[in-house]
């Protein structure tokens, strides 16, 4: 079949950029209140009267669990069944979660609202996936390197509002700012958005669903409980196997079914695996900083604290050392795609790995002062920019119309996976890296955290510029219209 535009009105000018902007302010809205609420762990132990294990998982544990089995599903219905119709239903059900934590009366209560709001994941490639619908095709790459790039972006400017709230008012104001956020996008998106191409149809793979859906908890409560269980245990070991078993199942699984939820192409295919890979790395070296940098901060100093290498700063001063990071990460988005149009489409992601990874090693030589901190995450952050906006410059150029959304879907799960595995890993280090006869981490365990994280990052940008390119580049051309594209550059027969 073709796949027909959307509406003329809305590919260019005025009603582009207001679709544009609708679009924009969806992403963060996921971006900005899944960051927020970081700051408040403490505060939730304390108010809630519970442990910090069910602190943590209101934060961030619940909510990681159910946008990573929820996003390939959410977008596979967006790509068969419309993107902005999904959108707006993913916004509506993400609204009624947020003001429900406004409101939750114990720590259960606000750990099932999260997990509600776990479904805002799936925002970001259902947007992705528009833009390409929405915007005029020159401008296409580039409104994806700035959306992308805003969610890096996102993260410092999250952690310096939450801090603010939290040290300033109660929790529950970080829900209701998050909920504004989220009713704008809403009516942004009803107003502006036009409804793009939808996939032939067919009937939705909710084996496919669960066999995915059960790999992706398995493995993501195993990093999740791994400290608390011992990585050793019977409970974390079976996790990590059934996760191997259940992945087996579901790509042989995905191979024979008529309408798989993903196709093997999009998740193993020559040229997309790397982009997989890279979002992997890339989630994990941020979460590293994400959590290493405030912790940091926030730790005490002075002769008589254990350690005492800290610099005492409040939370809101702690997020206010990323914000230079986050500044820096904005135009670096920007150049994106001057990179990729001199030096290839892997340039981008393989220079915002190294530049990360040049940061990371600034850090972990010298991070005895406030400053050092601001100017290392300064680094980072620019690197963080050039990587995240060629994400779904890259997943663009391997996807066609009809698989836009899941492709994206399943590069943002890869992402949300690896920030899981950097976040267990700098607690690891930490955790092994403590002052005699007490459980604060040592100065040495940052430095060593730093050091990993940097060469995770050098080892990927590595892998990207020597890796096997399929087919010369890796990326295929545009197919002629009525032909779909697969992710491993092979042209798939025209639908009727």
């Amino acid at each position: 079949m073709r796949y027909p535009l959307a509406t003329s009105p809305s590919r260019g000018g005025p009603a582009g950029n207001a679709a544009l902007a609708a679009l924009v302010l969806a992403v963060l809205s996921y971006s900005l209140v899944q960051t927020m609420l970081v700051p408040t762990v403490g505060v939730l132990q304390r108010d809630l009267r519970t442990s910090p294990a069910a602190a943590s998982w209101a934060v961030l544990s619940s909510t990681l669990l159910t946008s990573a089995v929820l996003t390939p599903l959410i977008s596979r219905l967006g790509d068969r069944h419309g993107k902005r119709r999904v959108l707006v239903a993913t916004l509506t059900v993400h609204l009624a979660g947020t003001l429900g934590a406004a409101f939750a009366w114990d720590v259960a209560s606000l750990i099932v609202l999260r997990a509600v709001q776990g479904v805002s994941l799936a925002l970001l490639p259902l947007a992705l996936g528009l833009i390409r619908d929405v915007m005029p095709p020159h401008r296409v790459a580039g409104a994806l390197g700035l959306t992308s790039g805003l969610v890096a972006g996102a993260a410092g400017a999250g952690l310096l509002v939450g801090g603010l709230l939290v040290d300033h008012a109660s929790w529950r104001w970080l829900f209701a700012a998050g909920a504004l956020l989220v009713a704008a996008a809403l009516a942004a998106v009803l107003r502006w958005v036009p409804e793009g191409p939808t996939a032939p149809s067919g009937s939705l793979d909710v084996p496919g669903a669960a066999l995915l859906g059960g790999a992706l908890v398995a493995v993501l409560l195993g990093l999740t409980q791994g400290p608390a269980w011992g990585w050793a245990s019977p409970a974390v070991l079976g996790l990590f196997a059934g996760c191997a078993v259940l992945s087996a199942l579901f790509l042989a699984w995905e191979r024979r079914v008529p309408h798989p939820l993903v196709d093997p192409a999009l998740l193993l295919g020559p040229a997309i695996r790397t982009v997989h890979l890279g979002a992997f790395l890339l989630g994990a070296v941020q979460f590293v900083f994400y959590v290493l940098i405030p912790k940091l901060a926030e730790a005490p100093s002075g002769p008589g604290v254990p350690g005492g290498y800290g610099f005492g700063a409040s939370v809101t001063v702690a997020g206010l050392i990323l914000v230079p990071g986050t500044l820096c990460g904005l135009p670096a988005s920007a150049l994106a795609g001057r990179v990729e149009g001199r030096f290839g489409a892997r340039a981008p992601l393989a220079l915002g790995l190294a530049v990360s990874a040049a940061g990371g090693a600034l850090l972990a030589l010298e991070h005895h002062a406030v400053r050092h901190l601001v100017l290392g995450y300064a680094v980072i952050g620019t690197g963080f920019g050039f990587a995240m906006a060629a994400l779904p410059r890259m997943v663009h150029q391997v996807s066609g119309p009809d698989t836009g959304a899941t492709a994206n879907g399943v590069n943002t799960v890869a992402r949300t996976v690896g920030g899981a595995v950097g976040s267990q890993l700098a607690a690891a280090i930490l955790a092994s890296r403590t002052v005699p006869h007490t459980a604060v981490p040592a100065a040495h365990g940052y430095t060593v955290s730093f050091w990993t994280a940097a060469g995770v990052a050098a080892a990927g940008a590595l892998l990207l510029l020597t890796g096997r390119r399929p087919g010369g580049s890796g990326f295929p051309t545009p197919t002629a219209p009525g032909r779909t594209r697969r992710a491993d550059g092979a042209r798939a027969r025209s639908e009727p």
